[in-house]
This record gives structure tokens, C-alpha cells and sequence, in this order.
């Protein structure tokens, strides 16, 4: 485009106008000449006057065009929907009421050869909206304004954070070994190195080696990747923040975990009492707390815990035509299996779920009440997990033989098991302070924040599968 220009400078953004200048009466001139740019979302060229709706990041603002005092009144009229334009002229009200700039010159900043859907319907087909993200935004409106309130939760959960005393921290991507979490990982090879790499299952070894090293509060707000199944509530590459304070304990941390999603949601949308897809949903604290065990046995109107037989909890599965478990299966994975059979999807309002069995915790410390327990609670809400967290386990013997647990399970075939980290376990020897820890999915309170029924939504360009073959982008 050999006439589109290299800058336009201008002053002014559509909200501005629209606040700065409300009090205008219809017919009424400000004397004020504004420069606006953005994209043009609608023409209507009649005769000698022509109209345009200018769409930039703020909002929209009418453009209006006089054949006897717009430069190049011609080629307005013949401007497309789509099209980026800067335009400069005086605020003005019409004789109907609508606010506009009275366009004395403009200038074509990019022409669009794509279409953006029908005016009164943007773009429908959810491939070409999550695959061409750049084009739904200025067709559909509405995923502006989810993915604004993702982005404003992740504003709001550092400021909290910082006010707190946390810092912010990176830690790698890559690692030599999958650890912190059991999943499913993603491999690549370092070539420089000659070794294979594992994308970040999560970052939660790392960050309480720098509690080793005196950070006494740290958080990281990043990306995580797990190899496992897509889905509305699963994405293989997604957000979280992790934190973690020394001298605390899972009590400490729950009472964080409710107040600092209840002050995020309330910067976000103004209020804890939300909607989601139709029903209400109360996010302010306190949050109700129940433990894994109360929970199943209510459902199952009997008593279960980590202590029932094997058999018991195997029947019961059976019962509720579940899926025949592998013969490893302890009563605390067997539990789990029961707790996603009859509770989880029924959780609306968030819940602490407590008490979790050590066999599925390999990084949480042990109940103080009961060994076969850890000090762990997960937080369901809308009938899915949100946050995870829990008393670190500081011993670096039980460590080693919870890693050496894990590495039996990876060997009988559980690909979501948990490597052995050497490097971690030295870290325990040179001492990890009583410790509370936290995984928030960001993702997933994006959707309740944005009231919207799949991961895609909030994420700007969510995963895909490739295209076999070239095709010809249309918004039709």
C-alpha cells in the first residue's frame, strides 16, 4: 500500500470525546477539533452527507462527512467496513442527537481485504473466531470484554500480591526433569546440549528453592503445559500463579486463598455476587469448608475415608458404573475416583475441599491428625477445580520416599507420575522453613469472571489443531 502512511499522530480517543463532550445539544457545534483514528464498523454515504462508525480501543464515535466541507468526500463514502482511519474535525452534535466529529480531512491508515461478518451478527464460526482472534474482536465486541476482564484480573492478582509483601520471580521453562506436578509432559531436545527438555509441568519446585535461598514470600503469574486431553475446562498450554510463603500453614493460606480471589473479583466486575451462565454465584469470603471424606460419604449416605477397605471403595466405584481402576490404586487414589464420581460436578459456590490422601499429595506434608492425610485443600467452584494448596512437605527423607513412590507408579505405567529431582531434594538438606504454597488457574476464573462456558474464550489464541492445507481467510 504505497499511500498508507508511516504514522498518524492523534489526540484523542472515542471514550474521551463521548465523556468530554456529553453536554452538546443536538445542533450544537464545540468549537473543538479533535484527531481520532481506528477502524471503521459501519458507512452510510447519503447524498451529500455520509456517516461512519469509528471503532478504536475505547469505544466508538460517529464520523460525519459533508460533501461541501470534507476533503475527499468521494472517497469516504466508498470506505469499507474494516478499513483503519484517521480523521481530524470539530465535535459536534447532529440535528438527531448524535455525537460526532465533523470530518474536515481524513486519511486511509490500512485498507482491510477481509471481511468481518455480518454487521449485525460479526463472526459465527468458532474456528475462523479463535484462529483469527484479530478479526473477532473488532466483529464481536463482547470478546473484548472478556478477554479486558483476564487481563484485569491478572493487574489486580499482582497489586494484591505486591501489597502483601510477595515478590515476583521467574523461574525456567524448560527443565531437565518434569517435576512439580503429575501430568502428562511435553518434550523437545536442546541441541546446544545435546539433552532432552520437558516443558514446565509447573514452576512449584522452583519457587521453594527460592524460599531455600530467603525469598520469604515469592509468586510467579505464567504459563504451564501439560500433554493431556482439550476440553471446554482444558487447554494443554495455560496460566496460573503460584505462591508461597514461609512460616506459614495451609490455615494461612486458605484464608488468602478466599480473600484474595474475593478482592480480584470485586476489582474486576465491581461486586462478589455474580452470574454465571444464568445462576448465581457468591464469591466473597468465607468460603465453605468440608473435607474430602464428609463429602463422599454424604453422597454415598456412608461413611468412607482413607481407611476404608479397598475393596469397599472398589465396590462402590462399580456401584456407580465407573471405569475398573488399576490394581495399584490405594484407598487414597480410590477415594479421589469417588470424589470426582459424586461431589466434584455438583460444587457451585467455592468450596475448600480438605484433607486430601497422601498417595495422590507427593508434595504436601502430612496431616498433624492423621498420617495417612496431608494438611491439602483444592478449591472447587462451578463443578471444577480452581486452586490447589497445601503444608509444603520440608522433610527431605519423606520426600525422597514420596518421589520413589511416584517413580514405582511411572514405571507401572502411570504417565502422570512424578520424576525423582535430585537437585530438589538437596535443596530440602539445606532447609525449607514451614511453608504454605498455592496454584490459582487464571483461566478458569477468567470464564466465571467473563461468564462465558469454554477455556477458549479467554484465551487470546487458544490451542488448534494446524490446518492441512492452506484456505482462504473470510468473515462471511
Amino acid at each position: 500500500m504505497r499511500d498508507q502512511p508511516y504514522a498518524f499522530p492523534h489526540d484523542a480517543f472515542a471514550r474521551d470525546v463521548v465523556e468530554r463532550f456529553d453536554s452538546l445539544a443536538p445542533g450544537e457545534e464545540s468549537g473543538t477539533v479533535v484527531t481520532v483514528a481506528g477502524r471503521v464498523m459501519l458507512v452510510r454515504p447519503q447524498g451529500k452527507l455520509a456517516f461512519a462508525t469509528l471503532r478504536d480501543s475505547t469505544g466508538e464515535v460517529q464520523l460525519f462527512a459533508l460533501g461541501s466541507e470534507t476533503a475527499s468526500f468521494d472517497a469516504f463514502c466508498e470506505l469499507r467496513i474494516g478499513d483503519w482511519v484517521g480523521a481530524a474535525g470539530e465535535v459536534v452534535r447532529t440535528r438527531r442527537g448524535e455525537l460526532s466529529v465533523k470530518v474536515a480531512t481524513f486519511s486511509v491508515l490500512a485498507r482491510t481485504e477481509l471481511g468481518f461478518g455480518d454487521k449485525w451478527h460479526g463472526i459465527t464460526d468458532p474456528d475462523l473466531r479463535y484462529r483469527h482472534r484479530e478479526a473477532d474482536l473488532w466483529a464481536n465486541p463482547e470478546t473484548r470484554t472478556v478477554l479486558d476482564r483476564r487481563h484485569a484480573l491478572l493487574r489486580s492478582v499482582r497489586e494484591q500480591l505486591w501489597r502483601r509483601g510477595f515478590v515476583e520471580v521467574e523461574t525456567p521453562i524448560l527443565n531437565a526433569i518434569p517435576s512439580g506436578g503429575t501430568a502428562e509432559r511435553f518434550s523437545t531436545h536442546y541441541n546446544s546440549l545435546d539433552a532432552d527438555m520437558f516443558l514446565r509441568i509447573a514452576p512449584e519446585l522452583w519457587l521453594k528453592r527460592l524460599v531455600v535461598g530467603g525469598y520469604e514470600r515469592v509468586f510467579e503469574i505464567g504459563k504451564l503445559f501439560r500433554n493431556e486431553g482439550i476440553s471446554p475446562w482444558h487447554a494443554p498450554e495455560f496460566t496460573t500463579v503460584e505462591l508461597y510463603a514461609a512460616y506459614w500453614d495451609v490455615e494461612d493460606m486458605m484464608a488468602l486463598t478466599e480473600e484474595l480471589v474475593a478482592s480480584c473479583v470485586a476489582d474486576v466486575r465491581g461486586t462478589t455476587s455474580l452470574t454465571y451462565q444464568g445462576a448465581p454465584i457468591e464469591m466473597g469470603a468465607p468460603w465453605r469448608r468440608a473435607t474430602m471424606s464428609e463429602l463422599v460419604s454424604v453422597a454415598l449416605e456412608e461413611e468412607v475415608t482413607v481407611h476404608t477397605p479397598v475393596d469397599v471403595l472398589r465396590a462402590r466405584l462399580a456401584d456407580r458404573d465407573e471405569p475398573a481402576p488399576p490394581p495399584s490404586w490405594g484407598p487414597g487414589r480410590l477415594l479421589e475416583a469417588l470424589f470426582g464420581a459424586v461431589v466434584e460436578r455438583g460444587i457451585w459456590a467455592p468450596t475448600f475441599v480438605l484433607d486430601y490422601p497422601v498417595e495422590i499429595s507427593p508434595l504436601a506434608r502430612r496431616h498433624r491428625l492423621d498420617a495417612e492425610l496431608t494438611e491439602r485443600f483444592e478449591v472447587f467452584c462451578v463443578g471444577h477445580e480452581f486452586a490447589n494448596g497445601f503444608s509444603e512437605l520440608t522433610d527431605p527423607a519423606d520426600q525422597r520416599e514420596r518421589f520413589e513412590l511416584q517413580a514405582r507408579a511411572r514405571a507401572e505405567g502411570d504417565d502422570e507420575a512424578m520424576a525423582m529431582d535430585e537437585d530438589y531434594l538437596v535443596a530440602l538438606q539445606y532447609g525449607l522453613p514451614p511453608t504454605a504454597g498455592l496454584g490459582i488457574g487464571i483461566d478458569r476464573l477468567a470464564m466465571v469472571l467473563g461468564d462465558v462456558a469454554n477455556i477458549r474464550e479467554v484465551i487470546a489464541f487458544p490451542t488448534l489443531k494446524p490446518r492441512a492445507e492452506p484456505t482462504e481467510t473470510s468473515g462471511g
